[in-house]
């Protein structure tokens, strides 16, 4: 998996570098929980105004959708450092369960002519 050129390891290793200049570190695992329901909430808030039926208010500032899923996967890898967790290893796991469990749950496209 990459993001920006990086593998997950490479995203965790930078959050690592920035979270261990701080005396505090990483929160624990109930504040990163209620951190990524925060974020979570600013995402669906996002959601909702770009394809919902509520719209911003007259001359509310438009969010960034694409930074609300980035403050996801920060709080994410947080809570994975955290822990121990090799996000790789993760998403390997996760995409095989997916592909396996999943593999004809839904309705395949069919090959271009």
């Amino acid at each position: 998996m990459l993001v920006d050129s990086l593998r997950l390891r490479d995203v965790q290793a930078r959050v690592d570098a920035y979270i261990s200049q701080f005396e505090e570190g990483y929160f624990d695992p109930p504040t990163l929980v209620n951190r990524l329901c925060e974020e979570l909430g600013e995402l669906a808030r996002e959601v909702s105004h770009r394809f919902g039926p509520k719209k911003k208010k007259p001359g509310e500032a438009e969010g960034e959708m694409e930074l609300e899923i980035g403050d996801l996967l920060f709080v994410l890898v947080c809570l994975s450092n955290s822990q121990g967790y090799d996000m790789d290893d993760i998403f390997r796991r996760t995409m095989e369960k997916y592909e396996t469990r999943d593999k004809d749950r839904w309705t395949r496209k069919r090959p271009a002519p």
